[in-house]
Parts: structure tokens; C-alpha cells; sequence
């Protein structure tokens, strides 16, 4: 698939990549003592990078560890913040804590449950793989209580948006990947550009631009496409759509989740959140569902209006593309969950 030339931004590492290689070094000082200097983690594309462990500490049943998050070249908040873990032994398998500066959340809608401490998916099953390996390896229990921390949380989190999605006192632990692009919007979108180009030089029929790693794997399975005619599009549907309408393509695909592709439907071309959000008053009219107007999130609407809306979003998004496209250009697309099944193609 095309990627960014080595000569453009730095990569970073997302808070929940910092989490986990703060967890592994704090399980070697529980569980052997030591603390090392640095650690090396496996993200979830299989990428091996290493973390210098910035602070460290043990005590009787306990032990924590403290990565600066580095965010690589692009403007993230959470840019040298340091992320904590304290691991202790417990009794009742892995457990996770939201400690200083991590935010909770209060409303529904989100990946985690109302109550829970904000720390996504992804990260929480790179953090148990963590402690589960290592306890293999070292014959211990994987019965650990990981609490995470970071100490200007509260304060960087008022400058994102969690606290208007529900998410308060902190920040959240995120990532899908672990690595965090940088967000040059020229860099990126040239790197969208030479995928282009690449398709149309090799004559491929379809090319298809997803907006995340779950939906670039769905639609690359539906429709068996080769690596090079996915295109590294993330938030920038309009910028990479632009450039298609000047250098056609047979047939592109856009695929998304609810959220993203909700505002693709209503009309955003970038739908990066700090540039767009969801219309819910707007959406709730459009579907006749006044509730949705009171709601927290796309994904919270969907869970309550169920195919109706999927099918909404995926006629008025095809609608959004072809607007921007010449007729020459065919066009569909795809509307999944954050499991990767499909809810409504058009």
C-alpha cells in the first residue's frame, strides 16, 4: 500500500503504544527486580519499536514505570507527556485503573463503557498481551492491576475534545496502530497523490480510501484489491477525491466507520474531529428521530436507530462523493462498525 517517503514527517507513538512499553517495564521490576533502561513492544501491525523508560520505581508488591510520549512531527497535545503505569499484584486477573490526569467516562456512545477509566480497546489488548506473555515467560500469574496516569492530563484534555464527548478529568488512551502520522496536511496529501498516480500507472480498475486500518482491511477483503490501490487517505476524503476528479480513476471506494462517514454524509471533506463534527440536530431531523438530536456521538445515534440510519449514511455519503467526482469516475461505499462488520454499503 502507498506510504509517506522517508524524507517527509517523523512518526510518533500514540498514548496507548507509551502505556503498554510502560507496562512491560514496570512488570520487569515486579517480577524480576529490575526495571529496565528500555523496552522493545509489538504494535499491532507487527512493527517492533523501542521505548527508553523515563522514571522508575519498585516497592513490596508494586512496581511503575514512565515513557515520554513522542509524538513525532505532528502537533499532537499529548506531545513529551509523561505516561505512566504502576503495576500491582492482585487476585483477579487484569484489571485497569484510571489514575492521575486519565479521564472517565460519563456518556454513553463511546468504545468504553459509562464508569470505566478512558483507556481504548486496542491499547487494553496490547497491555494484556503484555502482561499475559510476560507472566508466561517468567511463570507467573497474569493477575495484575494496571493503573495508568499522566500528570497534566486534566490540563491537556481541556484542549481536545474530550470533555464535550462525555470523557472527563483527563485525557484518553488511545491508538489502533500505535503510531501516530504526522498531520501535514500537505505531506499527507501528497503522499495520497503518488498513490494515484502508482494506480493509474498500473492500470488498476479500483482504487479505495478508507479513513482506518479496520476499514482499509474490510474493504481490501471485499474486494480483493492489491496492496497499491489502497490509498493512505485517513481524515483527507476531499483532498484525495480532488485529485481523482484531475486524474481519473475507473472506480474509487470510500470506506468508514459511522462517525467518519456520518459527516462525509452530511458534507464534511475533512473529517479530521478537530475540523468537523457530527450534525446531530441535523441528523435527527433527516431521520425523524428527535432523540438523536440529544445525543452523544454517530455511534450512540446508530445503536438506537440501527440499519435505518447506516443505510442514511451510506446513500448520502455515495451522494457526497459523486459530487466531487466527474461521471467517468464510478464510486461506492462502505459503512462498518469498530468490530470491522459491515453495517450498509451504497
Amino acid at each position: 500500500m502507498s506510504r509517506k517517503p522517508d524524507t517527509e514527517l517523523r512518526r510518533g507513538w500514540t498514548t496507548g503504544a507509551c502505556a503498554t512499553a510502560a507496562v512491560q517495564a514496570a512488570l520487569g521490576g515486579l517480577w524480576e527486580g529490575r526495571v529496565p533502561g528500555s523496552v522493545q513492544i509489538t504494535l499491532p501491525r507487527g512493527e517492533t519499536p523501542v521505548f527508553e523508560i523515563a522514571k522508575s520505581e519498585i516497592g513490596d508488591g508494586w512496581a511503575y514505570a514512565a515513557v515520554i510520549k513522542d509524538a513525532g512531527d505532528d502537533p499532537d497535545v499529548t506531545h513529551h507527556a509523561l505516561i505512566e503505569a504502576r503495576v500491582d499484584c492482585s487476585s483477579g486477573g487484569i484489571v485497569f485503573k484510571g489514575g492521575q490526569g486519565i479521564g472517565h467516562v460519563t456518556r454513553p456512545g463511546l468504545p468504553i463503557a459509562v464508569g470505566e477509566p478512558a483507556i481504548n480497546p486496542v491499547p487494553r489488548q496490547m497491555m494484556q498481551a503484555v502482561v499475559v506473555d510476560t507472566a508466561a515467560r517468567l511463570g507467573e500469574r497474569p493477575d495484575i492491576t494496571i493503573t495508568l496516569s499522566v500528570p497534566n492530563g486534566a490540563e491537556l484534555a481541556e484542549k481536545t475534545w474530550n470533555p464535550r464527548l462525555g470523557i472527563l478529568g483527563g485525557l484518553s488512551i488511545l491508538g489502533t496502530t500505535g503510531i501516530v502520522r504526522p498531520f501535514s496536511c500537505a505531506a499527507w496529501i501528497a503522499s495520497i497523490h503518488r498513490g494515484v498516480d502508482v494506480a493509474r500507472a498500473e492500470g488498476l480498475g479500483r482504487v479505495a480510501g478508507c479513513t482506518g486500518a479496520t476499514s482499509e482491511r474490510v474493504v481490501q477483503d471485499i474486494y480483493g484489491l492489491p496492496d497499491h490501490a489502497m490509498l493512505d487517505m485517513g481524515d483527507f476524503v476531499g483532498g484525495m477525491l480532488k485529485y481523482i476528479a484531475k486524474h481519473p480513476v475507473p472506480h474509487v471506494t470510500i470506506g468508514g466507520g459511522i462517525g467518519k462517514m456520518t459527516k462525509l454524509a452530511q458534507g464534511a471533506r475533512d473529517l479530521h474531529s478537530g475540523r468537523s463534527q457530527v450534525d446531530l440536530k441535523a441528523l435527527a431531523l433527516v431521520l425523524a428521530r428527535p432523540e438523536v438530536a440529544d445525543m452523544n456521538t454517530a455511534l450512540q445515534a446508530y445503536d438506537v436507530v440501527g440499519s435505518p440510519m447506516a443505510d442514511w449514511v451510506a446513500r448520502n455519503a455515495l451522494l457526497s462523493v459523486r459530487a466531487m467526482l466527474p461521471d467517468s469516475v464510478g464510486a461506492d461505499v462502505v459503512v462498518i462498525d469498530r468490530k470491522g462488520e459491515v453495517l450498509a454499503r451504497a
